[in-house]
């Protein structure tokens, strides 16, 4: 499954965020690294889930830019 991962600057580096995973956040000093890690805390979020038997949520958030 493809998850949308939300990538934001920050004052001290990046932090990131999926909108169909509530709770899953990560962070990192370039993009580069925040993609990692985000990865790492998503296959982890998961596999809490899985343990929990909550169920896994399909994902569903879609992106698309804008012109101003």
């Amino acid at each position: 499954m493809k998850y949308l991962v939300i990538i934001e600057k920050s004052d001290t580096g990046y932090s990131a965020y999926s909108p169909d995973l509530p709770g899953c956040v990560s962070t990192g000093a370039t993009r580069e690294e925040t993609e990692l890690n985000m990865q790492e805390a998503i296959e982890f979020h998961l596999e809490g889930m899985r343990s929990e038997g909550y169920e896994i949520p399909k994902p569903n958030s879609t992106s698309a830019y804008v012109e101003a």
